[in-house]
């Protein structure tokens, strides 16, 4: 079966073509057209702002014309993971494929997030059955690398009050709150070595870790493959000389490190004590990470000498700071439970131009001091090392309303379709409603949405029949609010 035929048809076909479209972060033009040619089509008012958000607006159906504006919200890129480095996603759509109750793309990541909730809100305003207001549909851009549309959002874009967010990823939970974030990087300088002649060089490859979503997935313990890399060179410079050519690792800032690579050198008549050291390793963390992750592959192999390496004092304080820098959560919040409060992820590892090494991570919390604590911390670890540390702007978190009139509509309107009064909860990752908020402070939110697992990853899919739950509360919701008066 084709993903356009699944059930409900109207999201679907809207999704299917949306996969069609390529459109990573910051590249999102192909996308921001594919929406304005939609709105065309439709006889859809549309308008976008000078950083390419778009808003899409429609009247209410007759009789309802006076009801609340209802915005429904959703980003226009996606992550780019792929199992294939060649895989090219400015120019090629993704292949999805229906497998049992689930769907999920050919070796890349599904682009569900957020995809769906785009194709479920565009769904909403071309419906002829369906009875709403007014509804305006805002798509920003960089949701995923930096937040950029909601933090550009202008303050003529958007005039309803209520604001039902689309980009949750759990089925009967309806969210009402979400983690801050920060991005810091550190950058190493240095200079370049001959690689000696009478050393044994290695390439030592983790890869096929599950990775994830560095909010959603952080509690779950899965492997960074930056702290597997870090830790194996780590026991080695403890008993021998190492020099390091090459280490790369991860790759978007939220994103969990699922794989990484090294080239070292150790000297010639140790070789076989790496080969023994790395027996051992992979024992260990084939122990620490068993039932968690099935398939984390620790492949070394002989590679010919490089021409460099990196100089040693460097090289030293690389492999420390990346073995001693925080990774995980670090703690949990006391207002709901199960909730991670605090968490920081060591997302990449890059070798830059000749002499540059660029270390991105991303901290993440809902409460702010806290935020900047372990940001801080990671800091003051590469600061030690001789690193230049710099932090990005951050963005808020959402404070939750437990007295949010959206909230309980939206709760209602699950429990009188499906019989379940779903869980109010907040997310630890990164929700532009907060952004929103401090642009619009009258806003009323509420965040929903359907099953997806592995997001940010190749192995990212989506639970068929909560699309259609998700579909139909969304629906109800509407209609719901249709029945008020401003």
């Amino acid at each position: 079966m084709k993903v356009s035929e699944l059930e409900p048809r109207i999201v679907f076909e809207i999704f299917d073509e949306i996969t069609k479209v390529p459109r990573p972060s910051k590249k999102e033009g192909k996308i921001r057209q594919f929406l304005l040619d939609f709105a065309a089509k439709h006889g859809v008012a549309a308008k976008t702002d000078e950083v390419g958000n778009v808003v899409l607006s429609v009247p209410g159906t007759p009789g309802h014309e006076n009801a609340p504006t209802v915005v429904l919200q959703g980003h226009m890129d996606m992550v780019c993971e792929s199992n294939d480095k060649s895989f090219d996603f400015e120019t090629t759509p993704i292949t999805t494929i229906v497998d049992g109750d689930w769907v999920r793309a050919d070796g890349t990541t599904l682009g569900a997030d957020n995809g769906i909730g785009v194709a479920a809100a565009l769904a909403a305003i071309t419906d002829k059955d369906l009875v709403h207001g007014p509804i305006e549909v805002l798509v920003t851009v960089d949701e995923e690398t930096g937040m950029t549309g909601a933090f550009n959002l202008g303050k003529d874009m958007i005039t309803g009050k209520i604001l039902v967010n689309l980009d949750s990823e759990d089925d009967a939970e309806v969210f009402v709150g979400c983690a801050g974030g920060v991005d810091t990087q550190a950058v190493f300088t240095y200079k370049r070595s001959f690689a000696p002649t009478d050393f044994h060089y290695f390439k030592l490859d983790v890869s096929k870790g599950l990775g994830g979503h560095s909010g959603g997935d952080i509690h779950l313990g899965r492997a960074n493959a930056n702290k597997i890399v870090a830790r194996f060179l780590w026991d080695l410079s403890r008993k021998y000389e190492v020099v390091v050519s090459e280490f790369d690792g991860g790759n978007l800032r939220n994103a969990i490190a699922r794989a990484a690579h090294v080239v070292f050198g150790v000297h010639t008549s140790k070789k076989e004590d790496i080969r023994i050291a790395l027996n051992m390793y992979a024992a260990d963390i084939a122990n620490e990470f068993a039932g968690v992750e099935p398939t984390l592959t620790l492949n070394l192999e002989s590679v010919d000498r490089p021409e460099y390496c990196i100089d040693s004092k460097t090289s030293n304080n690389l492999i420390r700071s990346l073995y001693c820098a925080p990774h995980g959560v670090v703690s949990m919040s006391r207002d709901l439970e199960g909730l991670v409060e605090t968490s920081t992820n060591l997302a990449s590892v890059k070798m830059r131009g000749d002499n540059e090494i660029v270390i991105a991570t991303s901290q993440r919390s809902s409460v702010e001091s806290r935020k900047w604590d372990i940001a801080n911390q990671v800091e003051a670890v590469f600061t030690l090392a001789g690193a230049a540390v710099t932090h990005g702007d951050g963005y808020p978190g959402w404070q939750p309303n437990m007295e949010s009139p959206v909230m309980k509509l939206a709760c209602d309107a699950y429990e009188e379709l499906y019989g379940i009064k779903p869980a109010i909860k907040a997310i630890h990752a990164g929700l532009e409603c907060g952004l929103f908020k401090s642009v619009y402070p009258d806003l009323d939110m509420v965040s929903f949405g359907p099953t997806l697992k592995d997001v940010h990853s190749p192995s990212e899919r989506m639970f068929i029949p909560a699309v259609e739950r998700f579909w139909g509360q969304l629906r109800r919701l509407l209609e719901k609010v249709a029945d008020l008066k401003k």
